[in-house]
């Protein structure tokens, strides 16, 4: 249950209008708070004395001038705002890939600016209509049009500042920097200070249960599926793990023996969706990156130096991993092994990272040596010997790939001077 809710809270932040439509309602409740104040006298002001008002101290005629001028300019802005979001949002989906908008959609200051907009409009609204003239029994609600006044400062300054966020939340570095934020903190969650169990041997027998409707695994609640497995005896083995995606009618796992409502037990500890999430699956971000430096490289962009930084920051992941401990997929109940799942080990991230910045950087001479570098790099602060030759196998099909589509014998001989420094590195 507490995987479902955490997939449901990533989910919310998906939604673009949550967070305006709060602001939007804390608003409206202020500005009644604002003339409930009014109305109670707890404002103390004096309708015979405007000069006893505190800030706006006008009357009937001039509060509907200001507080109608106040509604139409924000809601104005408010529709500039959001044609300003879009453009960022087709910028980023040609140039960097439409799964980086995502980030963008989730990105709380700019929903936090078009709530603000709104609001201000809201509240406008919400204090113009209690106002009145001498006609209709005069009520000048001065404490909520100064709110109004307020509100309004706030909205320039607003405005100023959302457009030095969007030009600066565009820019392919702060980009590939917030997603490489992610992955840091998807590394920090999913690695381990010790290691863990070791995987069983041989494949699980049996027919796999828990067939789906079809979707991506979201979330895995893997503690209560092992606690559900200890209770019954039984060892469940999955065949699927957050990330990936499960057609319709597939068995996702396997039990050591029969047993009735295991298909039930499994399928409530997995959510499903109709798209990938970030919540468990530690390739997600590295994906992300991926796509910024394939579409670098393609014929109709052509930038080799933001996929060169892409893989900088996949370097940069990868010496983060170096002291840490990846997961097995094993969940121990009294020293015993209830739960095996599939789960991410260090050559399938280094095969995400690298193959298809590989494949596409055919003839690059900058990214095949900067792949190099990168990889000698990460081999000198890795000490585990197994990671190490996965590192070397990278080297080698970056080598062998330069040796192939590499025409000019000067970049050639220069990439193999940087294939010989990542041997020395790496021993050999």
């Amino acid at each position: 249950m507490r995987a479902r809710l955490s997939a449901w809270v990533e989910i919310l932040g998906d939604v673009f209008w949550l967070r305006p439509a709060l602001v939007v309602l804390g608003c409206i409740l202020l500005a009644q708070f604002g003339i409930w104040l009014e109305t109670a006298h707890i404002a103390g002001y004096d309708a015979s004395s405007p000069d006893a008002n505190w800030g706006y101290s006008g009357g009937a005629e001039g509060a509907r001038a200001l507080l109608s001028a106040i509604a139409s300019s924000n809601i104005g802005v408010a529709g500039t705002t959001f044609s300003i979001t879009i453009a960022a949002l087709t910028l980023a989906s040609g140039q960097m890939g439409p799964r980086l908008l995502r980030n963008f959609i989730r990105d709380a200051r700019n929903q936090t600016v078009l709530g603000i907009f709104l609001g201000t409009f809201a509240y406008a609204l919400m204090v113009l209509r209690t106002v009145r003239t001498v006609e209709e029994n005069p009520f000048v609600p001065h404490l909520a049009i100064t709110g109004a006044l307020v509100l309004a400062l706030v909205a320039v300054g607003t405005l100023v500042w959302f457009v030095h966020h969007i030009a600066t939340s565009i820019n392919i570095e702060t980009v590939v920097d917030a997603v490489q934020q992610d992955l840091c903190r998807a590394i920090a969650t999913h690695t381990r200070d010790e290691a863990g169990a070791a995987r069983p041997t041989g494949a699980p027998g049996g027919r796999a249960i828990a067939a789906t409707k079809g979707g991506y695994v979201q979330a895995m609640d893997a503690d209560s599926l092992a606690d559900w497995a200890r209770e019954n005896r039984v060892t469940v083995t999955l065949r699927v793990r957050p990330g990936d995606y499960v057609p319709s009618g597939y068995g996702i796992a396997f039990l050591s023996r029969p047993l009735e409502g295991a298909e039930e037990a499994i399928r409530d500890a997995m959510t499903f969706g109709r798209r990938p999430a970030a919540l468990q699956d530690p390739e997600y971000s590295i994906r992300q990156l991926v796509e910024i430096a394939v579409r670098a490289l393609s014929p109709g962009i052509n930038d080799p130096f933001t996929a060169g930084s892409v893989v900088d920051h996949l370097g940069d992941a990868l010496c983060r991993i170096a002291p840490r401990h990846l997961p097995t997929g094993v969940v121990l109940r009294d020293g015993r092994p209830v739960l095996v799942h599939p789960v991410t080990d260090y050559d399938g991230l280094c095969d995400a990272m690298f193959h298809m910045i590989r494949q596409n950087a055919a003839g690059s001479v900058h990214v095949l040596a900067r792949m190099l570098d990168v990889l000698t790099r990460v081999a000198e602060v890795e000490r585990r010997e197994d990671r190490v030759a996965n590192l070397a196998r990278h080297a080698a099909l970056v080598i062998a790939a330069a040796r192939r589509d590499v025409a000019d014998p000067s970049d050639l001989t220069d990439l193999e001077d940087r294939y010989r420094q990542f041997s020395d590195v790496a021993g050999g």
